[in-house]
């Protein structure tokens, strides 16, 4: 191991059929700008990415789409880039394991929840 470190790792994942419902009042303690990772575009089609959208409305979003299964290192720099340049306050991954894994690395890469 190099060196002396401290990691914390303020995860948190929210499941459930009622989850959505959450979202708004989690949202209240964080700054307004907010980077919403997913994927291909089923969340358009089910009609998760409205209702998630409509939560969102008092928020600055940056949408980063189009995450696919097992992303490359490549795709991680361009997803923290994304959470820098809108200086994100937080990001939020709606999707499953990839989506969700992308969006922590992001966000560790900025240093956000």
């Amino acid at each position: 191991m190099i060196g002396d470190f401290t990691f914390e790792n303020p995860t948190k994942l929210i499941f459930g059929e009622h989850s959505l419902e959450k979202l708004a009042g989690e949202l209240e303690g964080y700054g307004p700008n907010v980077l919403l990772v997913y994927g291909g575009g089923s969340i358009k089609r089910n009609g998760i990415y409205d209702a998630v959208m409509e939560q969102l409305a008092a928020k600055n979003v940056t949408e980063f789409p189009g995450v696919k299964s097992n992303p490359t290192a490549e795709i991680l720099r361009d997803a923290a880039d994304a959470a820098k340049a809108c200086d994100a306050d937080f990001v939020l991954a709606v999707g499953g394991g990839s989506v969700c894994d992308l969006a922590k690395a992001a966000a560790a890469a900025k240093g956000c929840p």
